[in-house]
């Protein structure tokens, strides 16, 4: 049995006036990308130059506007990357670079050699507040864990004095989730006094979930207290740093946004120490799937996949959210059957707003395409089958047809094991509905309107069990007129025609038909339904009846 004694429970926050539960997200906040510092940190093999100069870009294309670039004053490899970014002037001017550095001279003073010549930096300075890495890590008591702070905030604006570019500090009470409320308001406030708007840009608090401690909602009562006690709020960004320890990182971001944050740093696909950072795509993409722009480039999933997985060597999962292999697939026999529903009312409404079950976001605004959309295995149901051939191959099917072959493919799927992708599902329909000779075989047909007599005089051509019959007959309709001419001719038939449906397959000078048709056999009373195809709708409803006659027959 688990040992659960061991462990003990952070405290909540006592707040009962807090407001964000009775708020919304409405707009996008502004977006930090720490994949190059945070998340290339915690790769098995970090990026190269190179990987990181195509991150970077990648990061660029997406709409980024503030980039950490990574710690420059502690590798040479960063430092390095940095100043090839310089030199090739690879820094938009709409850009913001952020560096990271703790609060030491030493490092502050190599960190601003490593940004000579940026416009605009956030230079982020930091150290841990949390209780605990207070009694184990630096054995230091409160008073001395603020004058770190303070004295790093002192040597930035002392560095300044020499930089020509746009300078804004940021500063992180690191595992902020494990620090008393009133001691990271503390340390904030005097990191607050010192900087005293040195120059015209807010200050960023960065207050991180460095590592995730508890549930949601006591993240969000943290961020909110704090908003609402910073002195000078207007001169004040409030952002946040969520990390995914207890699986709820996103989670925490969107409740912390309704508590006040206005800023959010994540990686791509939540790539991080331990679980990971919060993952800024899948926050992104939520927004987005509720008509708030999300205000970066995501229209191509993937190809933000194909270099994420380049650079960092590391895999995006197949269930990972909007980015997945199969997160726009459907297994199951009834959310297959409510898409298809789902996509065919919305063709028909001709809205404008995407409403499918099952499906949050439409596929291709993301730039993924619809034929994986639902796959086929022995637990699909009708709607999938069904889905498949009018999305891959434009048969709209009969409803009262979805069962029929739906249980064909299903034997498939049994007998020959897994998944049965679309092209064998169409081969199977060719098999089963259009390419049937036996013992009835289609050859040519003459279709006359006798107009005075208000019936159709059809001469067909026809083969039943390799012999070649000439009949005439006339019946009130082409269909009618078709089935008295073979019945006269082969008298072991006796069908009734139950139901008709057709429709075009394609536009154009090509265009095709297709009927179907729902016959039964008046002597065993089975019933199944026949396809024809052809350019000319008449002659597609001839062959759907020789169809369907040779599905009886089988």
């Amino acid at each position: 049995m688990l040992n659960y004694k061991r462990y003990k429970r952070v405290p909540v926050v006592d707040y009962p006036q807090r407001q964000w539960p009775n708020k919304q997200i409405e707009k996008a906040p502004i977006w930090c990308s720490v994949d190059l510092r945070d998340g290339n940190q915690a790769l098995i093999e970090p990026m190269t130059v190179d990987e990181k100069v195509e991150m970077f870009n990648l990061l660029l294309k997406l709409g980024f506007k503030e980039i950490e670039i990574g710690f420059p004053a502690a590798s040479q490899i960063e430092f390095d990357f940095l100043r090839k970014l310089v030199a090739e002037n690879m820094i938009p001017d709409d850009v913001k670079v952020q560096v990271l550095c703790q609060c030491r001279k030493n490092l502050i003073d190599r960190t601003f050699e490593a940004i000579e010549g940026i416009k605009n930096v956030v230079f982020h300075i930091y150290n841990s507040t949390s209780t605990l890495q207070r009694d184990v890590v630096f054995h230091k008591e409160k008073p001395e864990i603020i004058q770190i702070a303070i004295d790093g905030t002192r040597m930035v604006k002392e560095g300044m004095k020499n930089f020509k570019g746009n300078l804004q500090l940021e500063y992180s009470p690191e595992s902020f989730t494990g620090t008393e409320l009133d001691f990271a308001l503390e340390i904030c406030t005097a990191v607050q006094k010192e900087w005293n708007h040195a120059n015209e840009n807010p200050i960023i608090f960065n207050l991180p979930a460095t590592v995730e401690m508890n549930t949601p909602n006591v993240y969000a009562d943290q961020i909110e207290w704090m908003s609402t006690h910073f002195e000078d709020r207007e001169n004040v960004i409030v952002s946040v740093h969520p990390h995914n320890d207890r699986g709820t990182g996103v989670a925490i971001a969107e409740l912390a946004l309704l508590a006040g944050a206005d800023r959010v740093e994540g990686t791509l696909f939540g790539n991080g120490e331990r679980t990971g950072n919060v993952d800024i795509l899948n926050l992104a993409y939520n927004m987005f799937s509720q008509g708030i722009n999300p205000e970066l480039h995501l229209e191509n999933i993937n190809e933000i996949i194909d270099v994420y997985e380049r650079c960092c060597k590391m895999q995006v999962g197949m269930r990972h959210p909007y980015a997945g292999k199969l997160v726009f697939t459907a297994f199951s026999g009834s959310h297959q059957d409510a898409i298809n529903k789902g996509k065919q009312a919305l063709e028909e409404r001709g809205s404008e707003i995407w409403e499918v079950p099952y499906l949050p976001i439409d596929p291709a605004d993301v730039g993924r395409e619809y034929e994986p959309v639902v796959r086929i295995n022995s637990q699909s149901g009708k709607g999938g089958v069904a889905f498949v051939m009018n999305t891959v191959y434009g048969y709209k099917l009969p409803k009262a047809m979805h069962r029929e072959f739906a249980d064909v493919i299903q034997l498939i799927s049994e007998t020959e094991g897994g998944e049965v992708a679309p092209a064998r599902i169409m081969e199977a329909f060719r098999e089963e509905y259009l390419t049937l000779k036996a013992p009835y075989e289609f050859v040519s047909a003459k279709v006359e309107d006798d107009h005075g007599e208000e019936e159709t005089k059809v001469t067909l051509v026809f083969k039943y069990n390799g012999e070649e019959i000439v009949s005439e007959a006339r019946g009130n309709g082409p269909i009618d007129a078709v089935k008295l001419a073979i019945h006269q001719s082969v008298g072991a038939m006796d069908v009734a025609i139950l139901d008709y449906d057709e429709h075009a397959l394609s536009e154009g000078s090509h265009a095709k038909a297709a009927a179907y048709i729902q016959m039964r056999d008046n002597r065993t009373g089975n019933v199944t339904f026949g396809v024809g195809v052809s350019s000319n709708i008449t002659r597609a409803s001839i062959r759907g009846v020789f169809s369907a006659l040779n599905r009886l027959a089988k």
